[in-house]
């Protein structure tokens, strides 16, 4: 029994480390077209990625949610959707455009209507899709919000995303189910298709909620 929990330990410290490694190369690929400007970031990051996995080698092993929250980090950067093309500065925000995206299902609805069900049909997929687990898992005294961002291209395709300051689970999660909407009816403006800056309120705990908004800002 004792060569048995040997094994299994031996495992998925080798699981672990395997993770980290695969962590620390999507991060490096990801950033290597980043000006010299971020280097000293890039060198502080590589910093603290290397203390984290003297950490995991000092201690062994890993807890689920240690092992959670390093998977949903390479989550976040395995795809270059979010920040790393966020371009909002071309983009009109949502409530200012002619007409709002055309969601499946909102197809011959006047102006008002469309809008109407685009926010409802935006909120139904992100609570239909999101994994109730990952919430709950954190064990939340009070519910909690974060602003998200996004942006509708001029193809209607989602990009640019960004999650504010939250739990990584919950941030890799919420990207996640962003990145399975399904292409839109882009935005009209002047007669033209544009892209679209989307906002939403995302409300988790043993619930989840969703609020389109519009904020009037800019996310940094």
């Amino acid at each position: 029994m004792k060569y048995i929990s040997n094994r299994k330990t031996k495992f998925g410290f080798q699981n672990i480390m395997v993770i980290l490694t695969i962590f620390t190369m999507l991060l490096c690929f990801s950033c290597k077209e980043e000006s010299n400007t971020l280097q000293t970031t890039e060198s502080d990051l590589m910093t603290k990625i290397n203390a984290v996995q003297e950490q995991v080698m000092a201690q062994g092993n890993m807890s689920e949610a240690e092992e959670q929250a390093l998977l949903g980090l390479c989550s976040i950067i395995s795809q270059e959707d979010g920040m790393a093309v966020y371009t909002s500065d071309d983009s009109i925000i949502l409530k200012d455009v002619d007409s709002a995206p055309v969601f499946n299902g909102c197809e011959g609805l006047s102006k008002e209507e469309t809008r109407a069900c685009f926010d409802d049909k935006i909120a139904t997929f992100i609570k239909r899709e999101f994994n109730m687990k990952v919430s709950k898992d954190l064990n939340l005294s009070e519910p909690k919000q974060v602003d998200v961002f996004f942006i509708i291209d001029n193809s209607g395709n989602l990009t640019g995303m960004k999650v504010r300051n939250c739990e990584v689970t919950i941030q890799a999660e919420i990207l996640r189910v962003l990145r399975k909407m399904p292409i839109m009816k882009p935005a009209v403006h002047n007669g033209k298709s544009v892209s679209v800056l989307c906002s939403i309120v995302v409300t988790y705990g043993n619930e989840i909620k969703v609020d389109v908004v519009y904020i009037p800002e800019r996310p940094e």
